[in-house]
């Protein structure tokens, strides 16, 4: 019985960190996980690219560009959505969850996804490099994961 699992190096592979501005005070804490990560196994800074957009809606066709242009080994989407007072919280956090979960199945390249979908700010910050860790370092560490398997895949792969 064979087993494939991806390893977690990062030497000359590229990645998209595909970024949300709303709730920049977290986003911007959750990219600090996810760089530290990549270039700890690793990634070349010169090989983190960082694209910036408004909000978590704008998410998935970003990241879906990214991943058909080939220029990356894998793509990680970085958001945060607090839920308010109204209904907006359901339609952003369900549109930008199911936009990217289509673009990781259609991709040819890992998606992994990084956006917090929380109650309020205590909660995001704590997901953010507070007491919950941080789920952009996490969604690096699965991006890079992802990455080898992807490679083992392709080439054959081998007991690992």
């Amino acid at each position: 019985m064979g087993e494939l699992r991806g390893d977690l190096e990062g030497t000359g592979l590229r990645f998209a960190l595909v970024v949300s501005r709303f709730h920049q005070l977290v986003t911007e804490r959750l990219l600090a996980g996810a760089r530290a990560c990549l270039l700890e196994h690793g990634v070349a800074e010169d090989d983190v690219d960082i694209l910036w957009v408004p909000g978590a809606w704008e998410l998935p066709p970003v990241v879906q560009r990214a991943a058909r242009s080939g220029r990356y080994a894998g793509v990680i989407a970085l958001g945060c959505v607090m839920r308010g007072e109204t209904p907006h919280f359901e339609y952003v956090a369900g549109a930008a969850a199911r936009g990217l979960a289509r673009v990781a199945l259609a991709a040819d390249v890992p998606v992994t996804f990084g956006v917090l979908t929380t109650e309020d700010a205590e909660q995001a910050l704590a997901r953010a490099g507070g007491t919950g860790g941080n789920k952009g370092w996490e969604a690096a560490l699965s991006a890079l994961e992802m990455a080898g398997l992807y490679r083992k895949l392709e080439g054959g792969g081998a007991s690992a």
